[in-house]
C-alpha cells in the first residue's frame, strides 16, 4: 500500500455525556453530570498531554455521545485544549443535538476553530422522533439550523434515518425533502440497527422488512442527486467541495490519532480502543487495548473501507502480488457477477453492488 505519514494528521475525540440516551445508541454514553464531567475533562487533558500529538493536524472530529450537552464553561475548558492545532486545521467538526444548540455555544465552537457542524436531524416526523427516543422537534431543528447559519457557520452536515419503526416511505420522503430544505452542505443516512445493549435491542424491537428498508436506501439515492447532493460514499453525500475530509481519512484507511473515552484510533498499523466504561477511563485515561494488524490484514481493511467509497479503491496503491493472493480469482468472480467493476485505476462496487457491501466482503473474506 502506499506509504503513510510519519504520524497522523487526524484527530478523534470522543465526549460520553448525553443528557438523555437515544434507544438505538450503542456508543459509549452516560448522562450529564457536572462532578463526573470535570473529572472526565481532567482525565483528558491529562491523555493528551501524555499523547503529544503532532501541531500539524488537517483534521479533527469531536463525537458522542452529544458534545453540545456540556455546558459553556465546559466546553471553553475543553476545546481549548486543542487550540494550539488549529492553525494548521482544515476540517474542524463537532457533533450537535438540535435541543443542546445555544448561541453562546455556537460562538464558542467558532472562537475555538470549529468549522465544521455535524447535527442530529434524524427525521422530520416529530412522531417518529419520539419513537426513537429523541427529545428534540423539527421544529427545534429548523431553529438550529438558523441560527449556526446566522452566527457564521457554512459548512453544516445533517443525519438522517431510516428503516425506522412505524416509518413509512412517505416519511422518509418527506423528511430528505425538509432537510433539503434546511440547505445543509453535507447529508450523512444511516439505516436503523438494532444492538443487543440498546434500548431497542433490550426490548426486542424490530427494524423494518429488508426489502422496504433496501427501498428507502435506493429512494435516498434517487433522491438527493436531484438537488446536487452526490454520492461519494455508500452513506454520504455532499454539495461539490464538501466530503468529509475527517471521514475520508477513515475510509483511505490513513492513521487517526483517538482521544478519550469510548474512542478508536490506528497509528502505524496498530489499532487501539479506549476504555469505553468512564469510571474505567477515570482510573487509567493512558489504557487502552490494542492489536498490531499483519500484512494480509491490513490490505483487507484497506479494502473493505476504500469499497465504501463511490469512486472505490486505486489499485497502484497496492501490490498486486498482495491482492492475488489474499483475493485470487473472487475480484473477477464478482466483477463477472456485476457488483465490482474496474474503472481505469480503480475497483469499485457497482450501483447494485453497493448496497450490498457486507456481502461482497464476506465473498473476499472466505
Amino acid at each position: 500500500m502506499m506509504t503513510k505519514n510519519k504520524h497522523p494528521l487526524s484527530l478523534y475525540v470522543h465526549v460520553p455525556f448525553c443528557n438523555h440516551i437515544c434507544f438505538y445508541c450503542d456508543f459509549s454514553h452516560v448522562l450529564t453530570n457536572p462532578k463526573t464531567i470535570q473529572d472526565w475533562l481532567s482525565a483528558l487533558k491529562r491523555e493528551y498531554e501524555e499523547k503529544k500529538i503532532a501541531h500539524d493536524l488537517k483534521t479533527i472530529y469531536i463525537g458522542g455521545g452529544t458534545p453540545s450537552a456540556l455546558d459553556v464553561d465546559t466546553l471553553e475548558a475543553f476545546l481549548s485544549l486543542f487550540d494550539s492545532h488549529i492553525k494548521e486545521i482544515e476540517e474542524y467538526t463537532i457533533e450537535v443535538n438540535p435541543e443542546s444548540i445555544t448561541k453562546e455555544k455556537v460562538e464558542c465552537f467558532l472562537r475555538h476553530g470549529i468549522n465544521r457542524i455535524s447535527m442530529g436531524m434524524q427525521t422530520s416526523n416529530d412522531a417518529l422522533l419520539k419513537e426513537i427516543g429523541r427529545t428534540h422537534t423539527f421544529e427545534q431543528t429548523k431553529q438550529a439550523m438558523r441560527l449556526l447559519k446566522e452566527v457564521g457557520f457554512t459548512n453544516i452536515s445533517l443525519d438522517l434515518m431510516y428503516s425506522l419503526p412505524k416509518q413509512t416511505m412517505e416519511d422518509l420522503v418527506a423528511s430528505v425533502h425538509e432537510a433539503i430544505k434546511l440547505e445543509p452542505t453535507h447529508i450523512s443516512i444511516y439505516s436503523l440497527t438494532i444492538e443487543e445493549n440498546t434500548v431497542f435491542g433490550k426490548k426486542g424491537v424490530k427494524p423494518l422488512e429488508e426489502d422496504l428498508e433496501a427501498d428507502m436506501y435506493f429512494k435516498i439515492l434517487e433522491l438527493l442527486p436531484q438537488y446536487g447532493y452526490q454520492q461519494y460514499e455508500i452513506s454520504n453525500f455532499s454539495l461539490p467541495g464538501y466530503e468529509s475530509k475527517h471521514n475520508l481519512c477513515y475510509w483511505n484507511y490513513e492513521d487517526f490519532y483517538g482521544l478519550g473515552c469510548g474512542a478508536s484510533g490506528k497509528e502505524n498499523n496498530i489499532r487501539y480502543d479506549k476504555p469505553s466504561v468512564l469510571n474505567a477511563y477515570l482510573k487509567n485515561p493512558l489504557a487502552c487495548t490494542s492489536i498490531e494488524e499483519s500484512k494480509e490484514e491490513q490490505t483487507f481493511n484497506a479494502f473493505m473501507m476504500g469499497l465504501r467509497k463511490k469512486e472505490g479503491i486505486y489499485l497502484p496503491s497496492f501490490e498486486q502480488t498482495d491482492i492475488q493472493s489474499l483475493f485470487g480469482e473472487r475480484i473477477n468472480d464478482l466483477i463477472h457477477e456485476g457488483l465490482l467493476e474496474r474503472n481505469q485505476d480503480y475497483l469499485r462496487c457497482t450501483k447494485e453492488g453497493l448496497p450490498i457491501l457486507n456481502t461482497i466482503l464476506v465473498r473476499l473474506l472466505d
